[in-house]
């Protein structure tokens, strides 16, 4: 059983949510990375998602792509977010780790060479927002065969037939995004993602991690209420950012910290559905 379905299984058995945090690497700084890693898994996160830098997020809102600019101008290149990666397994074997970003420098470092990278430092899955199901059986092919799990977006607007065409390619988990449009925008409908995750569950039995327009404990309380896993992102980075702007010569822990203590409140909010 590889990590994440573990992890899924084992909180299913506990009647809890899985909680997983997306930070960007390199931001706010290279260095301190791995720690906010390690804050965040103490802080209640279940799974970590790594964004991957990018020059042109696409997906991404205004605050997550400040994140991308910053990490670039720190020097950050995908060789050094495996290097992260392996560096947190040296003290952490157990969280699972999914790397999300864009194709672009995945095609360039090349997929089995990548694929083969990223079991070595510890990856356990990967999600390529800007690849669809029908281009992705070379790089499937060689995540497959070193174990890593293949996760793939379903948006509001994908058609029925559409959302079976992924869920048969995908592995790992379903990453449902929330609301339409990119990170951080639009206003959350329970309702509306309630009825969404049912649509899915009828065509897989992967688990559905909800994501996108999460910012508090409130909002992750009512999507963890149909999905099996909440995903908050630019909350936490835009916490960070609001900390760094706070004050002048400000220690990175004092930043991590914004960011350690909006996670543990949406832990808490997560935690407090009726068993």
């Amino acid at each position: 059983m590889s990590r994440l379905s573990g992890v899924f299984s084992d909180l299913r058995n506990k009647n809890r949510k899985v909680l997983i945090p997306y930070v960007v690497a390199g931001d706010p700084s290279p260095e301190g990375t791995v720690a906010l890693l390690h804050s965040l898994v103490d802080a209640g996160a279940d799974v970590l998602e790594v964004g991957v830098p990018f020059s042109d997020p696409m997906s991404e809102g205004l605050v997550i792509q400040k994140a991308h600019e910053r990490a670039l101008t720190n020097g950050m290149t995908l060789q050094r977010v495996l290097d992260m990666v392996r560096a947190f397994r040296r003290d952490n074997e157990t969280t699972p780790i999914v790397m999300m970003g864009y194709a672009n420098p995945i095609e360039r470092f090349g997929y089995d060479a990548f694929a083969a990278a990223s079991a070595e430092a510890g990856v356990d899955g990967l999600i390529t927002v800007d690849l669809p199901p029908e281009e992705v059986s070379a790089i499937d092919g060689a995540l497959e065969s070193v174990g890593l799990d293949n996760i793939f977006l379903i948006s509001p607007t994908t058609p029925e037939a559409r959302i079976q065409t992924i869920v048969e390619r995908a592995r790992g988990f379903i990453y449902y995004v929330a609301v339409r449009g990119v990170t951080g925008s639009g206003q959350l409908d329970a309702d509306e993602v309630a009825r969404s995750v049912s649509v899915i569950r009828q065509k897989t039995t992967l688990p559905i991690a909800v994501g996108f327009g999460i910012k508090d404990a409130t909002s992750a309380a009512a999507v963890a209420a149909s999905a099996d896993a909440v995903v908050v992102g630019s909350a936490l980075i835009a916490e960070m950012e609001q900390k760094a702007q706070s004050g002048v010569d400000l220690e990175e822990i004092q930043i991590h910290g914004a960011a350690v203590k909006m996670l543990q409140s949406i832990r808490a909010g997560v935690d407090s559905l009726p068993s």
